[in-house]
């Protein structure tokens, strides 16, 4: 019951960040308005994209329009190179939060029985939610930090993390470059390529 506890607090956490920040931010950052600052400033904007990618951890910055703005000025390459490491610098700061925490805390935080049971589900599926989670909001930061601190194996997470962070970071770097909006076949590729990389990782792991 703890360990469920602390992930509805945390989602509590960064949902209240979104209502307090996150309309004002969605209405002043829509793709045209932050491809035309990221234009101003190409020559270090990637750098300020990646910024906001890794803020996106605490607060709610909307971290597609920021793809999609990398891919208007950079193109589909570059600006989706650009969108996945800023994803990944993301997942991994929230792991180590996580990770920050030493294991005895986490153990008299949590319990015993729930660190022990939340530990083993990481270990077992964790990286299926991690690598899924990726195009929604509020949970890729809890899964994040939540990973860290029940102790997932860090190459599983990254692997885990890079499954879903580079696809997105392409798709939504590609619909920046065309200068269309979010399409809805876009919430599929999303899911769908995340959970085909896992999957064909585990196997290879699997097979070595």
């Amino acid at each position: 019951m703890r360990l469920i506890g602390l992930m509805l607090s945390l989602s509590v956490f960064f949902l209240l960040g979104w209502w307090v920040f996150g309309q004002g931010l969605e209405e002043a950052w829509d793709v045209e308005a932050l491809s035309g600052r990221f234009r101003e400033a190409k020559g270090w904007a990637w750098l300020a994209g990646i910024a906001l990618l890794l803020a996106d951890l605490l607060l709610p910055i909307p971290g597609t329009i920021v793809m999609s703005a990398l891919g208007a000025v950079y193109g589909v390459w570059l600006g989706g190179i650009i969108a996945a490491a800023g994803s990944m610098l993301a997942g991994m700061s929230g792991y180590g939060i996580g990770r920050f925490f030493k294991e005895d805390f986490a153990k008299r935080w949590l319990g015993e029985r729930d660190f022990g049971k939340g530990k083993s589900l990481f270990r077992r599926s964790g990286a299926w939610v991690v690598a899924m989670s990726r195009a929604l909001p509020i949970l890729p930061e809890v899964l994040s930090c939540m990973a860290g601190l029940l102790r997932m194996p860090f190459g599983k997470f990254v692997i885990a993390l890079a499954c879903g962070a580079v696809p997105m970071g392409f798709l939504f770097a590609w619909i920046g470059a065309l200068g269309t909006e979010y399409p809805g076949w876009g919430l599929g590729f999303s899911f769908g390529v995340p959970a085909i990389l896992w999957g064909a990782a585990a196997w290879w792991g699997k097979r070595g």
